[in-house]
């Protein structure tokens, strides 16, 4: 059998390579054939595609020597969990002999499925198919193939045997070698995850959906377009690799203030650190209460006011609160000292800052993934100060205190990575791309390879989606912090262990919180995992609310009521662990925002009237400007 599969696999290669050669007008035409014309053109896409390789080069060693090379090199992510594979053991002969058994058995009924070789049934015949069955009169019908997976949904990949067999045996060997990392021994279970994860970076890395001669759909994309979607790819590479960055959405297709991030507000107040955004409000009576927005600063802050159909601020502003946002300041080289005891003395300050502006006794609080972690820890310090009377509320968005089951991106916090972290950062901040490129490994095939094969394999255009240009829109870390983040609170897992941190010189203990909390959870949240946030509830003192919510980390927050979308769960009668809490949950469809403005109106449902500084810019107000700012301009 393996014989056969071997002998009918080389035939299939000789025609892939014949065909491939006939797309391009043949390598070496004789003069005057009618091969000529069309090597002729294609000879130009490649000199065209060669000119362009050129100046490019030209431009890179300008800025090599200028000191400013770009520094993204995708080859090094793959070469980085290449090495980590190594740890599986395909040396072994009988893994190497169960793995060429399974193969040839897969392309002998692959094959078998075009009529070829000893498994040959008519056409469309696949197993649990009469003969006859699924083809109409005089016409075949499509092959059954034994695997699926929808980056090979195009017809295109079962319309010829080569490529039916190439992702079918991709998609094969791929479960074979995640198989092999799940039963890894030996191995501690923090290594074991990091290699799995691994595993599955490299396999989605490796699809033939990622490379031109291998896809199918983009040699037909070639073949139609004579060749211009090659250009069109190449030139989308380049530029790509000029800025260090994937490109997800169509260049100036956003611009903020005008199409995004329009939510009508003024900057009333600001720092080296952050700005402080008050938004306008559209009705005659606000809560007396206002709403401070901690947004995380490893993403822009418009997250939570893309336009406004999304925008949770807008919405907010129409539910009657007060509604200020921090918007922090991308991190630069007069930033590298900063630590995380400036980010909590930056949310105390902003917590003050509104409360003497509108002249109220305290604030509701949002913190949102990492700002909500530093919410809490600002928590903890107001309480040992005894200011806890600050805060009325706070509302954790997809936050984390306890680490220990803090999801995949754990596999990149060990000393190692950390050390690698400080090499990146001479110049005492973090490029805000690693990390972008960090969490597009998370979702590599939606993220990284699907953008990959659309735009660099299939030229195609770029959408207008404006998820994905937030998602583009980094921001720098300032390095110091970042590792002392990555070392104390993923790795040694401190904030939850009472005093073992401080901020200020003042000693953080969770314990001490006795805030009223609203606690929201993604249920598909790959980032901060639903698990993980769900722990917040163990360590806190005062009344808390938890709710699940579907979806994940961004998309299972930003849902407003009028998209009719996904679902979230509540369980009024209390939980020990989140398994309890599903199974005696109620569903709800549609989005959780009512039952959180119910809920924070329920903390303190006294109004007043929207005049004076609840107006921010009225007559005698001064202000900075505009929202939403500069700061979230700069890079």
């Amino acid at each position: 059998m393996a014989t056969d599969a071997t002998d009918l696999m080389t035939r299939i290669f000789q025609d892939h390579a014949s065909q491939v050669t006939d797309l391009f007008g043949g390598l070496v035409p004789k003069e005057g054939s009618p091969e000529a014309e069309s090597a002729v053109h294609w000879a130009e896409i490649a000199g065209r595609m060669h000119s362009i390789w050129t100046d490019f080069q030209v431009e890179q060693l300008g800025k090599a020597r200028d000191g400013k090379g770009h520094w993204s090199d995708p080859v090094k992510w793959v070469a980085s969990a290449e090495a980590v594979v190594r740890q599986l053991p395909l040396a072994d002969p009988e893994v190497q002999q169960r793995l060429w058994n399974e193969a040839a058995q897969l392309i002998n009924g692959v094959l078998g499925q075009y009529g070829l070789g000893p498994a040959a049934t008519a056409p469309g015949q696949g197993a649990g198919q009469d003969a006859g069955q699924g083809a109409g009169e005089g016409a075949a019908a499509e092959p059954v193939l034994p695997r699926a997976d929808r980056r090979f949904a195009d017809p295109e990949w079962r319309r010829q045997p080569f490529f039916a067999v190439i992702h079918q045996l991709y998609l094969m060997l791929s479960e074979q070698l995640v198989g092999l990392a799940e039963k890894a021994e030996g191995l501690e279970p923090a290594r074991k995850a990091q290699l799995l994860f691994a595993t599955r970076a490299i396999v989605d890395a490796l699809s033939p959906a990622n490379f031109p001669m291998t896809n199918p759909v983009a040699l037909e994309a070639a073949r139609r377009s004579q060749g211009e979607s090659l250009i069109r790819g190449f030139e989308n590479l380049l530029d790509d690799m000029r800025k260090g960055q994937l490109t997800h959405v169509r260049p100036g297709a956003f611009v903020l203030g005008e199409n995004i991030a329009v939510t009508p507000g003024k900057v009333v107040f600001e720092t080296p650190l952050y700005q402080l955004i008050q938004y306008t409000p559209t009705t005659d009576k606000v809560l007396k209460t206002p709403l401070l927005i901690f947004p995380p600063w490893i993403n822009r802050f418009y997250i939570l006011d893309l336009n406004a159909k999304k925008s949770f601020v807008r919405w907010a502003v129409e539910q009657g609160v007060s509604v200020f946002m921090v918007s922090w300041k991308s991190a630069d080289a007069a930033m590298a000292d900063l630590v995380w005891d400036d980010y909590i003395a930056a949310q105390i300050e902003a917590i003050d800052a509104v409360r003497a502006r509108l002249g109220v006794p305290s604030v509701h609080t949002i913190g949102y993934c990492v700002a909500g972690t530093t919410l809490a820890a600002t928590l903890a310090v107001l309480a040992r100060k005894g200011e806890a009377d600050k805060v009325a509320s706070a509302t954790f968005f997809t936050a984390q205190v306890d680490f220990e089951d803090a999801g995949d991106l754990r596999n990149f916090i060990d000393d190692q990575q950390i050390e690698a972290i400080g090499k990146l950062s001479p110049e005492g901040y973090l490029d805000g791309r690693y990390l972008a490129a960090t969490f597009n490994i998370l979702r590599g095939n939606d993220l990284i390879w699907s953008t990959v094969e659309k735009n660099y394999l299939l030229g195609e255009d770029y959408p207008a989606f404006d998820l994905l240009h937030w998602n583009g829109d980094v921001t720098n870390l300032p390095a110091r912090w970042h590792r002392s983040y990555l070392r104390d609170l993923y790795r040694d897992n401190r904030l939850v262990v009472a005093d073992s941190l401080q901020a200020g010189g003042v000693p953080i203990d969770l314990h001490r919180i006795t805030t009223p909390t609203y606690i929201q959870a993604g249920r598909e949240d790959h980032i901060a995992p639903a698990r993980s946030v769900w722990k917040l509830t163990h360590y806190l003192a005062g009344p808390s609310t938890f709710v699940l919510a579907g979806s994940g980390h961004i998309a299972g927050v930003v849902n407003p009521p009028s998209a009719g979308k996904y679902q979230y769960w509540t369980n009024d009668a209390g939980a020990d662990t989140l398994e309890a809490f599903v199974e005696g949950a109620r569903e709800h469809p549609g989005s959780w925002w009512p039952h959180w403005a119910a809920w924070l109106q329920a903390r303190d449902p006294v109004q007043v009237a929207a005049r004076g500084k609840r107006r921010p810019g009225g007559r005698g107000d001064k202000v900075i400007e505009d929202a939403p700012g500069r700061y979230v301009t700069q890079r």
